[in-house]
């Protein structure tokens, strides 16, 4: 390799499949994320609707701006120390994941992170368009800019996955230049420019710039984004090209029959290993940097598998993965109830008290004998897993279109008791593998 493979940190992968292409006929969407330092804390944060004064601004990573009247209800994945999200849902049933991007612009050294991005795109948007406009929007205006690392000065240029229940796009931005498509079926995001000529809408200025800088690549007349904006001297093409070739392919194998099962799998996915991390291949090979991650460019340290149907006749059912999802569980939230503490806390020192911490704590045990303990685990967890999605499954349908105390009330102690059950099986799980 070229460089330290830390320097790369490439991170996160997103997929998404609209009703036609899957089992049930409802969008689902699924993101990793993938962070450094490896002892990174990614907790839940879970966001109220609130209503502001006119004038009022928020301050984000690190630069603040206009605040709007209404912000919306959202269920965010955040890294402990940052003011904005991975990825997350909003009460409307809106999810947005984002990825770093190797882009040949400069980036600015403040602006608004990507995770900026998804918080404000989730808090002020109803549906997936309008989360596409107000983030084109945001970063012409405020640029993007920043480092998302605690432990390094390293700024970096953003792809955003947003879907609701009716619609998709992906969006790719190489500082303020950026191309936008409207997914047709399906659709993957990950640490590379993808989007072609096959863009819907493009910035302005985004074929003159890469004209004038020695860039562009045009097909048929047309502008070729991705061929002209990505950057492979910054990082190699190894490092993102073999995951999105498996989640692209995964989601096209599946082709009206993807579902919240199947999104767990591609999510776990170690190429031939399948849900069980093996060990083994180079840097140099493709197959080092598997969808769900173990390299030391960025390992997977959350995960969220969603179904985004209309939350005015059910309840949304978000599945969340702390920490590796291939040594834990999916487990069950529901963003309207009240979610556990416990999955809400966390921060840079161990706590017992957080849910994401005792994940990672199991994580570093399979560490020290992935061939031996990681089946193990895989073996312990999958029955649960299925349980505990057969039952949430069975409250979401019960529940329906009822908002009322008593349904938020179900849906928490739900939570609360699921949260107790993985509680009790982590710490019989440890005492397994001693």
């Amino acid at each position: 390799m070229p460089a330290p493979l830390s320097r790369y940190r490439a991170a996160c992968d997103s997929i998404v499949a609209l009703p036609g292409s899957t089992r049930r006929g409802v969008t689902v969407f699924a993101k990793n994320s993938d962070r450094m330092p490896a002892e990174e804390c990614q907790p839940l944060l879970q966001i109220a609707a609130t209503d502001y004064a006119p004038g009022s601004t928020v301050r984000c990573q690190y630069i603040e701006i206009d605040q709007v009247a209404h912000t919306h209800a959202v269920l965010l994945s955040r890294p402990y120390w940052l003011w904005g999200g991975e990825h997350g849902v909003n009460e409307h049933g809106l999810a947005i994941g984002n990825h770093t991007i190797f882009a040949k612009d400069a980036v600015a050294d403040r602006g608004l992170l990507g995770m900026d991005l998804v918080r404000l795109a989730l808090e002020r948007s109803e549906d997936a368009a309008a989360a596409v406009d107000l983030i084109i929007e945001l970063i012409e205006r405020h640029g993007q800019g920043g480092s998302g690392f605690v432990d390094s000065n390293w700024p970096y240029h953003n792809s955003f996955l947003v879907a609701d229940a009716r619609a998709a796009w992906l969006l790719e931005a190489s500082a303020g230049n950026w191309a936008c498509k409207e997914v047709e079926r399906t659709a993957a995001g990950t640490n590379h420019t993808t989007i072609g000529t096959d863009w819907t809408r493009a910035s302005a200025g985004c074929r003159a710039h890469a004209e004038a800088e020695g860039w562009l690549v045009e097909r048929d007349g047309r502008l070729d984004f991705a061929a002209s904006y990505r950057d492979t001297s910054a990082i190699p093409a190894v490092v993102s090209s073999g995951r999105y070739r498996v989640s692209t392919g995964a989601l096209a194998a599946g082709a009206g029959e993807l579902d919240v099962a199947g999104f767990k799998r591609i999510m776990r996915d170690h190429y031939a290993a399948g849900d069980v991390y093996v060990p083994g291949a180079p840097p140099e090979d493709e197959r080092f940097f598997c969808l769900c991650r173990h390299d030391v460019a960025g390992p997977t340290t959350a995960s969220m598998v969603v179904e985004l149907a209309d939350p005015e006749f059910s309840p949304l059912l978000c599945r969340v993965s702390l920490c590796n999802p291939c040594t834990g569980v999916y487990l069950p939230v529901f963003p309207a109830g009240r979610v556990p503490v416990a999955l809400q806390s966390g921060s840079r020192d161990r706590s017992e008290d957080s849910a994401w911490w005792r994940f990672k704590a199991l994580l570093e045990r399979v560490e020290t004998n992935y061939a031996t303990l990681g089946p193990r685990v895989r073996d312990y967890w999958q029955p649960v897993e299925e349980q505990l999605e057969l039952q949430a499954c069975a409250l979401r349908a019960q529940l329906g279109p009822d908002r009322s105390a008593v349904a938020v009330e179900r849906m928490t102690v739900f939570m609360e008791e699921m949260w107790c059950e993985i509680s009790e099986r982590l710490d019989d799980l440890a005492t397994r593998l001693e």
